[in-house]
């Protein structure tokens, strides 16, 4: 080989290693290259100097010249003196030092002005794995070249080379001072900016892209490369995510109002009134009409949407073999699909003569305004123009809004409406608790509120996320009155609505008080939310003001969990929630409560909680059950005297 000081005077960068990759000398290109001073590279490692996602391929290149008698190259990205950095190919082979005999690799840049598109293979390689598009800007020639990427992203560029004007008018107008900062950039790397591209075929695209300036070999020309990312598909998810979830939250605001409107009836004619207004469009039906019974008999009214006319159910006799008198009768709904399935079930019923008039789709969904076994009280139709299958979900609050509906009638009959239909809506809304959870057991109780109107906003409430972890919630609505009662349903009925799309704990509380907020709710709600995954315990959780969780261990120890969060919901716009990660051990338990469990007036909070988190452990180390648990706490805070209604939910792990 030369001599090191021919080694060290050639133009181009170059350098001698030792065999494991450490700089025994190297020239000026090449110190400039790797944007540091001779000094401040000699002794040390090759590829430490080199950015982060070289390292392996420096390496790669200095071990097969160290070891092989071949020669090698490698395209790699250096530091470069300034803001871009530099693309060499570079050739490493083991050569000997003339003076000492040392074996070393000489490292060093070839000329590659003839064929700089071969210094773009890497990046194209690395776009396409990575399933984005490359493109480069020449700033002189005001020229856009695709050179590759993901195949998908090629058909947005019909050409491959575009002039700067052509690919400005196709982005939209908005865009086009973002298009220009970014490849008129300084930075060695610009931030990520989106821009909206129209395209040929297939109309505008949302498009993710950053510049990057880079020099093309030592000495070689400086060009801005744009890596693009096609964000179209994930923007079409997301709007059509926002749109189930606002249609989530509009059906959440519909019962929420059908409950409240049917609690603060207090006559029958303001009953009739809400059913026949609201319930055709709560179910999505074209229809409604509404049966009471006067001396074994039908009394039927409608809106205007059923093609059905109400004298040919109106005066029917329970008795009389359709539709409408079996449900009343029985107290068994009937979800009706089409026609032909009313005929098949129903061959004598009073609609039958009428169908000839109706397109074959026509569908009813019948339920009775009492349960199975009750006193007779009525029921309500719902009618669809086409065929219609309701769905498990919407046949269980169909079946609880009438089955309220007809406390509701019961309690107008009594002259005890407002504050029986506010405990029975009250009653209505407070959850089932989910069986047989895997891992877990689940355990609720409730007392009402002693003061005002007996009622008020204290709920809880339990579900399985999609994922198959268990949301848990327990609140408290202000007030103990009608519209606490009613809030608390709506509050209750958004966070499980929110929930199933976003089931993070913090982003159903940040939701439902934007939700709350934008409603000018007349009342603010306190909340604490857990997300627990029953494989392993692992609880997320967050707080809206609420009180803290208890944590009870088998040991009979306890401690007071105070959870992450933000201000309650439904005052401040924009409020923030933060959550907390932790562990439910085996044989562990949380405990949820309302104030009025661990506050009152001979209580203070710190002194509440305290004898509600001994109770809780010296139960479970007792070995009662969640169920037995929950009494014993709600049993100590009733004997206490509170006013407050009072709420306990606990969650323990088996």
């Amino acid at each position: 080989m030369d001599s090191s000081d021919d080694i060290l005077q050639m133009a181009t960068p170059s350098a001698l290693l030792t065999l494991d990759g450490v700089i025994r000398s190297l020239n000026a290109a090449m110190a400039r290259t790797l944007g540091r001073s001779v000094e401040q590279c000699v002794g040390r490692g090759f590829g430490d100097l080199l950015p982060t996602s070289q390292l392996s391929a420096s390496e790669s290149l200095v071990s097969h010249a160290a070891t092989t008698t071949t020669v090698a190259m490698r395209v790699l990205e250096f530091p470069g003196p300034g803001a871009a950095s530099v693309v060499c190919l570079v050739e490493a082979r083991r050569v000997n030092d003339p003076v000492g005999g040392e074996a070393l690799v000489w490292v060093h840049s070839l000329d590659a002005r003839n064929d700089r598109g071969g210094l773009l293979i890497p990046f194209r390689l690395a776009a396409k794995a990575a399933n984005l598009g490359l493109c480069m800007y020449s700033p002189q020639e005001r020229k856009l070249e695709w050179l590759g990427g993901a195949p998908a992203l090629a058909a947005l560029f019909p050409e491959a080379s575009m002039s700067l004007s052509e690919v400005v008018r196709r982005v939209h107008p908005d865009d086009r001072g973002a298009l220009r900062r970014l490849v008129r950039s300084a930075a060695a790397q610009s931030p990520w900016i989106r821009l909206r591209f129209l395209t040929e075929h297939d109309g505008w695209h949302f498009l993710v892209c950053r510049a990057r300036r880079i020099i093309l070999g030592s000495g070689g020309p400086e060009r801005v490369f744009g890596v693009i990312h096609d964000d179209t598909k994930r923007q079409a998810r997301r709007r059509r995510a926002l749109v189930a979830l606002s249609a989530e939250r509009q059906r959440a605001d519909e019962i929420a109002a059908f409950s409240s409107a049917v609690m603060t009836a207090v006559t029958e004619q303001e009953i009739q009134q809400v059913v026949l207004t609201r319930l055709a469009a709560t179910f999505g039906g074209t229809g409604a009409a509404l049966a009471f019974i006067t001396n074994g008999r039908l009394r039927v009214s409608s809106d205007a949407g059923i093609p059905i006319p109400v004298a040919a159910l109106h005066g029917l006799p329970l008795d009389a073999p359709s539709a409408l008198p079996h449900v009343i009768r029985t107290g068994e709904p009937q979800f009706i699909s089409n026609q032909d399935d009313y005929i098949r079930r129903w061959p004598h019923g009073a609609m039958v003569p009428y169908f000839d008039r109706l397109d074959s789709g026509y569908a009813i969904s019948i339920t009775s305004l009492s349960p199975s076994g009750d006193q007779p009280l009525g029921a309500w139709l719902v009618t669809y123009d086409s065929e219609h299958r309701s769905s498990p979900d919407e046949r269980a609050l169909m079946g609880t809004l009438a089955d309220l509906a007809g406390q509701a009638l019961k309690r107008v009959r009594l002259q005890e409406a407002r504050v029986e239909l506010a405990t029975a809506l009250q009653q209505a809304m407070l959850p089932t608790l989910p069986e047989h959870l895997p891992g877990l057991e689940a355990a609720a109780c409730y007392q009402p509120s002693r003061d005002g109107l007996d009622i008020g906003g204290d709920w809880y409430d339990a579900f399985v996320l999609p994922d198959g972890a268990i949301a848990l919630e327990i609140g408290d609505v202000q007030g103990h009155d009608v519209d606490a009662a009613a809030a608390m349903g709506q509050v209750r009925a958004s966070m499980r609505a929110i929930a199933a799309h976003e089931p993070d704990p913090a982003t159903v509380l940040t939701r439902t008080n934007e939700l709350l907020v934008t409603m000018d709710a007349a009342r603010f709600a306190s909340c604490t939310m857990l997300r627990i995954d029953p494989d392993d315990g692992r609880v997320t959780g967050a707080s809206a003001g609420h009180v803290p969780l208890l944590y009870a261990r088998d040991d009979g120890s306890h401690s007071i969990r105070e959870m992450p969060g933000g201000p309650v919901l439904g005052v401040l716009p924009d409020a923030d929630y933060a959550e907390e990660t932790f562990t439910l051990d085996k044989d562990a338990a949380l405990v949820m409560v309302t104030d009025g469990v661990v506050e009152g007036p001979s209580l203070t909070l710190d002194a509440g909680l305290e004898r509600a988190g001994t109770l809780a452990a010296q139960a479970i180390h007792d070995g009662l059950n969640a169920e037995e648990t929950a009494d014993r706490i709600l049993d100590a805070a009733v004997a206490v005297d509170h006013l407050d209604d009072v709420a306990v939910l606990i969650i323990r792990r088996t």
